[in-house]
């Protein structure tokens, strides 16, 4: 059972969501204590009543497991859970969803990770994050030799996991002497953390990855540049990166490079639509974006819509997972803009 050949392999974290939300979550504007400027208070020594209550299971690993699984690709998630009720939950979950779960890893160490998003009487929330198992997956937790996959998928990552990016990408792309290289594709949707890493081993996975998901502020925090300055930005991208570079921008829609031609798209906040939970939704779009483009042969204005289609349906649903698209599903196709990329105007040529 371990030496299938799987479409995508995905790397991530695994997560129990509970989202609470209460009329009694009271929020302070203009304070000074808060990073945000505003805060989310209770009465202390009080017991507060909650309306709503809805568990779901998140993280970015098993979220983008699920997309891939339900278009019709043979999924595996690699990561890790506690030795708890959670994560015999989002195992099953997986299994139930035709996600292969040979390679999550049960850790004693630590809980399973754990959400708890609050939301008070607005569509503001707060997250309360847990980071358990999860970030304990290292290099020895890894079966290499049985890796066996067309295209590996790096969510978000942090703890040991973040740690072993290079050592994944590496094992994607190089040819180790005398031998055939794996010649497996590899898209990384980055966390803050791993765009951290030293420069050197930055700019080496970067340099190694077919298909780039930043969002405004992650590709503003990469290139230092203002996310309102999108030439320049991806200007800066694709040096570091030969493949696919695509940003979100939340309801404002999508833009994206592959270094000859520029593509943009609007967001949910062009539509008629009511969002009842974004959670997920950068995971839903680049699940939805690169099963479209394995799907197509790389046809990036055809990725984006699925990716845009993908996220909104999970917009209109609870949970990370709950709203996601298979492969027979409907939707409407959102018009993409492509412009040609020039050296003055939008993108460098590769």
């Amino acid at each position: 059972m371990f030496n299938k050949m799987f479409d995508i392999i995905t790397f991530g974290s695994a997560t129990q969501d509970i989202r609470l939300k209460s009329n009694a979550f009271k929020v302070f504007k203009n304070e000074k204590d808060f990073s945000t400027g505003e805060g989310l208070c209770l009465a202390l020594g009080s017991k507060i009543n909650v309306e709503e209550i809805d568990f779901t299971s998140g993280g970015g690993g098993t979220n983008v497991a699920a997309t891939f699984a339900k278009q019709g690709f043979k999924t595996a998630f690699c990561g890790a859970v506690g030795d708890d009720v959670s994560g015999v939950q989002i195992i099953k979950e997986l299994k139930n969803l035709k996600v292969d779960t040979n390679f999550v890893v049960v850790k004693k160490e630590k809980h399973t990770n754990h959400s708890i998003i609050v939301f008070n009487e607005g569509d503001d929330r707060t997250i309360l994050a847990y980071r358990g198992a999860a970030e304990l997956l290292c290099e020895n937790d890894i079966p290499w030799n049985k890796l066996k996959t067309k295209w590996i998928y790096l969510a978000p990552m942090t703890g040991l996991l973040c740690d072993i990016t290079e050592k994944i990408v590496n094992f994607a792309k190089d040819l180790p002497a005398g031998k055939a290289g794996n010649n497996i594709r590899v898209a990384l949707n980055p966390s803050k953390q791993q765009l951290s890493l030293p420069e050197n081993v930055l700019k080496n996975i970067l340099s190694k990855v077919d298909i780039l998901f930043l969002n405004q502020e992650e590709a503003s925090f990469l290139t230092k540049i203002s996310y309102e300055n999108e030439i320049e930005i991806f200007k800066e991208i694709d040096e570091l990166c030969p493949g696919v570079a695509v940003m979100t921008k939340g309801g404002k829609g999508v833009v994206a490079s592959d270094g000859k031609y520029f593509y943009s798209a609007p967001g949910s906040g062009s539509m008629q639509v009511k969002i009842v939970d974004t959670t997920g939704a950068g995971d839903s779009f680049a699940s939805g974006f690169l099963s479209e483009y394995i799907r197509t042969n790389g046809d990036i204005e055809k990725s984006i819509q699925l990716g845009l289609a993908n996220g909104l349906a999970n917009l209109t649903q609870i949970g990370a997972k709950t709203g996601i698209l298979d492969k027979n599903s409907k939707f409407e196709r959102i018009p993409v803009t492509k412009q040609e990329c020039t050296e003055n105007n939008l993108c460098i040529e590769k």
